[in-house]
């Protein structure tokens, strides 16, 4: 049996706790109980979460074990930092343990008690560069989902917490059980570590119909050839009316939100498919395998093929 400790305390971000979901479907796929789930915190007995729900915890202990260890966040990180026995607790037990993880602002808990220095993470968006500021020995990457460095797992954003308990699940089973469990709790995808925090389509946010039409027309014929003139006759406009319409409410000219969206739909294949290079640049609409690489140097800093060797990506 794989026994889970989650760790949390007062004010709590609730949304922790989901993450046992995926234990909990994964010992139905498996029909037997691998993973053994428990919560704890410092003193034990009932802990308050940031929305007021309360939650019964076992007490840490020196007797206290698991072979995965899963640390929740609080909302307010940097004026609620983890207590001194929390932190003992973690420098003493983690070497014990097959994993470490931080879930969201949990990284800070894990950077408190020494385990992220000199080691690759990642925490929410809003606060990296708080990270940054007060763990200056973490290497802090802000903008990944989640990232693996050796024992130790750390992930953005709460859902991004899923995402991660899943891969844990992935290595220790396979991808058709992680698969079964993503099926089952009706996750859209099974997102990897290399993943961006932000989809593009979601930061853009249109208000207008017109741009909610464009950006829809655009998603669903990314493999055609797109040109200004092509998209504003799609949604009935003149590519002058469209051109204002996108620099007013994205700042991005309609090439450039193009070649966004072909850029992260060629990155999602690259991470979720086998398909090749050549295939995944003629299905998100680049001239060729070439053209891709050269737009994924600009916007990504890293060739796509890095994303399959595990050169300068998440995913160890």
């Amino acid at each position: 049996m794989h026994r889970v400790g989650l760790i949390i305390a007062e004010q709590f971000q609730s949304l922790a706790l989901s993450t046992l979901t995926v234990f909990e479907f994964a010992n139905l796929v498996l029909g037997e109980t691998f993973y053994s789930c428990t919560v704890y915190s410092e003193s034990g007995g009932e802990v308050n979460s940031s929305y007021g729900l309360s939650i019964i915890s076992r007490k840490l202990t020196d007797e206290a074990a698991a072979d995965t260890w899963l640390v929740g966040g609080v909302l307010m990180p940097t004026k609620l930092p983890a207590t001194d026995g929390i932190i003992r607790f973690l420098q003493n037990q983690a070497s014990h343990a097959r994993r470490v993880a931080g879930i969201c602002t949990g990284a800070f808990v894990l950077a408190q008690a020494g385990l992220l220095s000199e080691r690759r993470a990642t925490t929410h968006w809003a606060y990296a560069q708080s990270m940054k500021v007060l763990h200056p020995a973490v290497r802090t990457e802000d903008d990944l989902i989640y990232i693996i460095d050796d024992r130790i797992w750390t992930s953005a954003g709460m859902t991004a917490g899923l995402d991660m308990v899943l891969a844990m699940v992935e290595k220790d089973h396979g991808t058709d059980v992680a698969r079964n469990i993503a099926h089952r709790m009706v996750m859209n995808q099974r997102r990897s570590g290399g993943q961006r925090q932000h989809s593009e389509l979601l930061a853009l946010s249109p208000k207008s119909d017109r741009l909610q039409m464009a950006l829809e027309y655009v998603r669903q014929n990314l493999n055609k050839t797109l040109s200004v003139e092509h998209l504003a006759d799609a949604v009935h406009v003149s590519t002058r009316q469209l051109n204002r319409l996108f620099l007013n409410e994205m700042g991005k000219s309609p090439a450039r939100v193009i070649e966004r969206l072909r850029l992260e739909a060629a990155r999602l294949m690259i991470e979720q498919s086998r398909l090749s290079l050549d295939v995944i640049a003629r299905e998100s609409g680049f001239r060729d395998r070439r053209h891709m690489r050269d737009v994924f140097m600009r916007g990504y800093g890293i060739p796509p093929q890095s994303l399959r060797t595990g050169k300068n990506t998440a995913v160890s």
